[in-house]
């Protein structure tokens, strides 16, 4: 599907009523439409990923025909989340950033945000068209109860599993972290087919895989309410103390794990080395490409739990925020009610896998006929993981991927490298609640 022919036949004006149509009003008033000098155009922009697929410069171009007072340039920069949030860091500190809007990952939002980098957005939306978002990605997108960013695509943490193993030995997907190993065990033949593949290596994979298996024990990280910090708890022993075991005690997981990104565990899943993995809803996509060896064996599910508790998968994904100082504030509004709009956001699913974060879009006939696994993403974003939504959030991640990679290698006792992290998170916490605003 071409984007010419998505948006074919949208004028200006048939633009604003058709977003007004999906649930999106725009600002009216003083500078709404920011509009240069006879002749002249605002020119916005925003720093992004690179655009492997060429979806994002065909959705920026549309724009910009569409709206001819206004140029938005999309500039390519790292595939690293945490590289682009140094490089927005550097030019909001400098004072004269070159961005208009912030491209953001759902942990960036909180620091961002008590910064004073970013625009309030709470009031640029009725409160019933907020709500047509995903509960998860709206919620990641607040700070101290304000909106800050609109969602622009989705992720949650998701069990993959091979569906011909499992129907072949009569079982049915796994629900708790029990069931999960004894299938793994079961099924199991390493080093070539090992139980179960994920993210152990010390960086932010392992922050959201521990905090899904946390909050599957019914534990907590940082209470963003009461600052209580839960590392110290019989819950987050029994975590942590589990993910240790897969390794060294069931020994379903490979020594490597500690090792292991997303990619490291997709390819051993998809190369068909692997029972179950657990990995973003992107590995679905290519697990089910042409050349992929097991096409048409994969199936999906939400995250297992311990017994009696719900699975969560961790809250990922971007959005779109508004820069505080930026002279185009309504230029850049109006590139984002485009972008996140239904139609875009079914634009970039059908073109490049994209999980989109308005509730409509898991009903759209011609989404679920070609990407059937929303129903199940659907399902798994109804209860969610969320990150501490901290704006000191990279320190605490930064102790839990520490402590927590020091006892799934055995350096550590769990009890211990737990006690550790406790306190370090506690005095962050503590240090963080003491700073007045702007220090």
């Amino acid at each position: 599907m071409k984007l010419r022919t998505f948006f074919y036949g949208m004028g200006i004006g048939a633009l604003v009523i058709a977003a007004a149509a999906m649930g999106w009003t725009f600002l009216a008033g003083p500078g709404a439409r920011e509009g240069g000098r006879a002749g002249q155009k605002v020119v916005i922009s925003a720093l992004m990923h690179v655009d492997i697929t060429g979806a994002w410069h065909e959705l920026v171009a549309r724009f910009n025909e569409e709206n001819p007072d206004v140029e938005m340039h999309y500039i390519e920069g790292p595939w690293s989340t945490d590289t682009r949030e140094a490089l927005y860091t550097t030019s909001f500190l400098a004072g004269e950033s070159p961005y208009d809007m912030v491209f953001m990952d759902v942990i960036w939002v909180p620091k961002f945000a008590a910064a004073g980098w970013l625009e309030d957005l709470t009031d640029w939306l009725p409160p019933e068209q907020w709500k047509e978002f995903l509960p998860g990605d709206l919620e990641g997108s607040k700070h101290q109860g304000r909106i800050y960013r609109v969602p622009m695509y989705s992720d949650v943490g998701m069990l993959f599993y091979r569906r011909d193993l499992l129907e072949a030995a009569g079982l049915e997907p796994p629900t708790t972290w029990q069931d999960l190993i004894v299938m793994a065990q079961k099924l199991q033949k390493p080093p070539q087919l090992w139980g179960y593949v994920w993210q152990g290596k010390q960086y932010e994979g392992l922050s959201c895989n521990l905090l899904e298996v946390l909050q599957g024990f019914g534990g907590s990280w940082v209470d963003p309410v009461t600052q209580e910090v839960g590392l110290d708890q019989p819950e987050a022993a029994a975590a942590l103390q589990l993910m240790h075991d897969l390794i060294h005690k069931h020994k379903i997981s490979p020594p490597g794990v500690t090792t292991y990104q997303e990619e490291e565990a997709r390819q051993i899943f998809q190369s068909g080395n692997a029972v179950f993995q657990r990995n973003w809803p992107y590995a679905w996509v290519l697990a089910h490409q042409e050349q992929s060896p097991v096409k048409g064996k994969v199936g999906m599910a939400p995250m297992v739990s311990q017994k009696g508790q719900d699975g969560s998968g961790a809250q990922g994904g971007s959005g779109f925020g508004i820069y505080k100082y930026s002279k185009h504030k309504r230029a850049a509004w109006r590139f984002i009610v485009f972008a996140t709009s239904s139609r875009a956001q079914k634009f970039l699913h059908l073109q490049e896998g994209r999980i989109p974060t308005r509730h409509a879009l898991f009903r759209d006939p011609d989404l679920l006929e070609k990407s059937p696994h929303l129903s199940t993403v659907y399902q798994a974003f109804q209860n969610t993981a969320l990150r501490p939504p901290l704006p000191n959030y990279a320190q605490l991640s930064d102790i839990v991927q520490r402590h927590a990679s020091a006892a799934l290698t055995g350096k550590v006792p769990v009890r211990e490298a737990l006690r550790r992290a406790s306190a370090e998170t506690g005095y962050v916490v503590a240090r963080a609640a003491e700073a007045k605003p702007g220090q």
